[in-house]
């Protein structure tokens, strides 16, 4: 399965970036082979509007199933239902080893809708 990981860098050891839009990196994982690989999400963190729904087709195109993250405004969200994406949550900041790590242990619990308002940054 392809999970992408919200990141304040493009490693894995480092920690989750609690805002999907406004990432600053993503890191595209397959939970099986454990291959994984940062994308720089720098020109949908910078705009001025609709990061979040840009950011949701960037990772469509990466392929991803589902993300991880700590928060996913109302468009973003929509987007991501829309490209048939699922959004799990990391509650607190860990690193993106130790989401995927709990994702794959069914512990991340699965959005069934957004869980922030929209322009957070």
């Amino acid at each position: 399965m392809n999970v992408v990981i919200t990141s304040t860098s493009g490693n894995l050891a480092d920690p989750v970036d609690m805002h999907f839009g406004r990432a600053k990196y993503f890191i595209l994982a397959h939970t099986k082979t454990g291959q994984a690989t940062a994308h720089d999400n720098s020109p949908n963190m910078q705009a001025r509007q609709g990061a979040g729904i840009q950011s949701a087709e960037t990772v469509a195109k990466l392929g991803a199933e589902v993300v991880i993250t700590g928060s996913v405004g109302p468009k973003a969200y929509r987007a991501l239902q829309a490209a048939g994406i699922k959004v799990a949550l990391v509650e607190e900041v860990c690193s993106g080893t130790e989401a995927l790590r709990r994702f794959k242990a069914n512990e991340l619990p699965v959005l069934d809708k957004p869980n922030a308002e929209g322009h957070s940054f």
